[in-house]
């Protein structure tokens, strides 16, 4: 098929890339940080090393690949390879969503790496749900890569808005805890801010309630939150590249 063949090119692009390497030095440092926050811990250094190590290899997974999609995708567009692409008789839609699942992939790889790295901390089963909604989440920040690398001519700007897109979905529920909890009367400012804050947040994903790092330390999740919680990445995914096909389609390559 030919949008398997254009994953493939992905993948391999990836490789030579020198993803794995990063992969595995980003694994690298964040056992060193946490081994050594673990030593100067007075008490529960495990569950200390094992907290964060787990959110640092989630951060490391979702740059390398947010860095990964744009700057796979602004050279190919730039060395003017995305026009030898389209010029083959493939459809814009099949050159876009094989392009999508290949980052996906490289996601799915490196949430694979960092889940086997945590079955040294966590039980087998907990590792494995981290991993998978891991790879549920790099899936979702490659499609928002994808659309702003598409849509972007810079890759500072493709980066910080990818990075400021998954941020604020992942700090939104702090905000909106500081939002509906006024220090003083609360005033009609404060209550069209606090439905400003809310309106946005329901434009975000739930980004805080996939790969949770209290999954690994107490109890795996519940079947059905943690299916709503990757039902959630999907469809913000889904939309995303929606969107970003739409934008394809009608810009002039």
């Amino acid at each position: 098929m030919p949008a398997a063949t254009l994953a493939r090119s992905v993948l391999l692009e990836a490789r030579r890339g020198g993803l794995p390497w990063l992969a595995a030095a980003s694994l690298a440092i964040a056992c060193a940080a946490a081994a050594f926050l673990s030593q100067v811990a007075l008490t529960e250094a495990a569950t200390l090393q094992l907290s964060v190590l787990a959110a640092l290899l989630r951060a490391c997974a979702v740059f390398l690949i947010a860095a990964q999609v744009t700057s796979a995708t602004l050279r190919e567009i730039h060395d003017k390879g995305l026009e030898l692409m389209l010029s083959l008789p493939l459809s814009r839609t099949t050159h876009y969503l094989g392009r999508l699942a290949g980052f996906a992939a490289c996601g799915a790889a490196v949430a694979a790496l960092f889940g086997a790295a945590l079955l040294f901390w966590a039980p087998p089963l907990q590792a494995i749900l981290w991993a998978v909604s891991l790879a549920f989440e790099t899936a979702l920040v490659a499609a928002a890569a994808l659309f702003f690398a598409m849509t972007l001519s810079s890759l500072v700007a493709a980066i910080a808005a990818t990075a400021g897109l998954y941020l604020l979905a992942r700090t939104m529920p702090a905000i909106q805890a500081i939002a509906a909890t006024p220090l003083g009367e609360e005033t009609w400012a404060g209550k069209l801010a606090r439905h400003a804050v809310d309106a946005i947040a329901f434009l975000l994903p739930r980004v805080d309630a996939a790969t949770r790092t209290d999954w690994l330390v107490y109890d795996a999740p519940a079947a059905s939150s943690y299916l709503a919680a990757l039902g959630g990445l999907a469809l913000y995914a889904a939309l995303l590249t929606a969107a970003g096909l739409i934008d394809f389609h009608r810009r002039n390559v």
